[in-house]
């Protein structure tokens, strides 16, 4: 088997599973609140990277990581898994999954916005139409199609699924600057986020749950949102010969995605649903030509 064809099938693998996280939420937050989904799924992926990270040979590395930059392994942890899952998560307790997913998949679209303040990039022609085609889909996914009447199954679920894409596009162009290892640098993100996402549970929930269906199906976000798929997307991309071989498999995403949802969750997918991704999905593909492959999310 060629180089080429396994960074497919890995590819495909990752992306299935990405597409699978949606349904997840959704079953997950029937049986816990957000704070607890956080703490179980992150400390669930804190372990799966340790187990990757000593399967590949690099604990050492990853602890010496850790000793240069402590602070910094805190701060982007700060900001993935805790700030971004505690807002992503809320909006998927407050909006359909058919609208939080899509919505949140238009990152790519938000990063080309902050990489003008942040890395002193201008905004191209292209970029320009992405953001009208991105946001001209959300508003029409948001509002059912009732465009003109401005109406919102959640006001407060629009702005949490809009702002979760916010502190993904910081958390990347941040990450950007850090050459590290990848899997390594994400274990210490979350082996460091995990006993804070403990702690806000603590302070706002309760660390203690009834039945095995919620820790069941956080322990599938655990591996499967972040732990695993992570380690299959970037094997994907270094055995790929080039990075869009791969990358653009990201674009099946939210359509899969939607089958899960309707599936199993039961949600009948709306038509404004289908017609908000026709303009995001070509969106995300402008703003993303040319540029390197990034992790898709849920």
């Amino acid at each position: 088997m060629t180089n080429d064809r396994k960074a497919l099938l890995l590819g495909l693998a990752a992306i299935f599973l990405w597409s699978t996280v949606a349904t997840a939420f959704k079953l997950a937050l029937r049986h816990l609140d957000v704070f607890q989904l956080l703490a179980w799924a992150a400390t669930c992926s804190a372990i799966a990277l340790w187990l990757i990270v000593v399967r590949q040979r690099k604990a050492r590395l990853a602890l010496g990581y850790l000793r240069e930059s402590p602070g910094y392994f805190l701060f982007m942890g700060l900001l993935n898994p805790l700030a971004y899952y505690l807002i992503l998560l809320h909006a998927y307790d407050l909006l359909p999954a058919q609208q939080a997913q899509p919505i949140n998949y238009t990152w790519a679209i938000t990063l080309a916005l902050l990489a003008v303040p942040m890395l002193g990039q201008k905004l191209s022609r292209r970029d320009l139409l992405a953001v009208l085609l991105g946001y001209s889909g959300v508003v029409v996914i948001a509002t059912e199609g009732r465009v003109l009447d401005m109406q919102f199954a959640s006001v407060e679920g629009v702005i949490c699924a809009l702002a979760s894409t916010i502190i993904w596009a910081l958390y990347w162009l941040l990450g950007t600057r850090n050459h590290r290892d990848p899997v390594a640098s994400l274990c210490l993100n979350f082996t460091l986020a995990a006993p804070l996402a403990w702690l806000v549970c603590a302070l706002f929930s309760t660390p203690w749950t009834s039945g095995w269906q919620g820790p069941a199906a956080a322990i599938y976000v655990g591996l499967f949102e972040m732990g695993i798929t992570f380690a299959l997307w970037s094997s994907a991309l270094k055995l790929a010969s080039g990075v869009s071989r791969v990358g653009n498999l990201i674009f099946l995403s939210p359509l899969f995605s939607l089958v899960f949802i309707a599936t199993i969750l039961g949600e009948t997918i709306h038509p404004a649903t289908l017609a908000g991704l026709a303009l995001i999905i070509p969106g995300v593909l402008l703003q993303q030509t040319g540029r390197p492959a990034v992790p898709a999310q849920a």
